[in-house]
């Protein structure tokens, strides 16, 4: 990307020690997908920007997405070193460790947003798709995906023509409300310290859209 794309950095945006609150974190997330699909990332990751971050972090928002290579969380919001935690699964799948690092950030390190994003085209989602409609589950640990993303394509309609899509947007949402559940986020919820949101990211315009 040339140099005339790219804002200059507004460090008074992301100034350690600032604390966001949760409509504050999920506003400025947003502004920096909008930064990203305008073509005016104002973060390029330069190796001193991770220097002046390494002497800790207060990150103000947890992303839970896919592990889909083309969806680099951190330049789909274009955020700065320090700036969100990023949790990855097969289609966001929830399991201990991933609830347990959600808790993390919230807990210990303050972040009062978490986004579960989805994307379109997910392979998880379609493999779960074929799976339920061939009868054919996966051996071995790529089974338990499959379970989780079920009762999503289940809820959509398996013979819908539109499944995969609209089981992408129901599992978004079925996560999001697990996430509400565990213990600690649902006591920071509570206490207004974390708001909990799902949205999908469209592939072809770098897109985020809230649910």
């Amino acid at each position: 990307m040339t140099q005339s794309k790219t804002a200059p950095p507004d460090h008074t945006l992301d100034t350690p020690g600032t604390r966001r609150g949760p409509a504050e974190s999920l506003a400025d997330l947003m502004a920096g997908n909008r930064r990203f699909v305008a073509g005016r990332p104002r973060y390029g990751h330069h190796v001193a920007e991770a220097a002046s971050r390494s002497g800790g972090q207060e990150p103000y928002a947890v992303v839970l997405g896919c592990i889909d290579s083309r969806v680099p969380l951190e330049a789909v919001f274009d955020q700065n070193f320090g700036s969100i935690c990023v949790v990855r699964s097969g289609a966001h799948v929830l399991d201990r460790s991933v609830v347990g690092s959600v808790e993390f950030a919230v807990s210990e390190l303050h972040a009062s947003l978490v986004m579960v994003l989805g994307h379109e085209r997910c392979g998880a989602v379609a493999a779960t798709v074929d799976a339920l409609r061939t009868g054919s589950r996966p051996d071995g640990f790529m089974g338990y995906l499959v379970d989780q993303i079920a009762p999503a394509v289940t809820e959509a309609g398996l013979n819908d023509a539109q499944v995969q899509a609209k089981a992408l947007r129901r599992h978004v949402t079925r996560t999001a409300e697990q996430l509400r559940l565990a213990d600690r986020l649902a006591q920071a919820a509570a206490a207004g310290r974390v708001q909990i949101v799902g949205a999908v990211y469209d592939l072809d315009t770098g897109v985020v859209d809230l649910l």
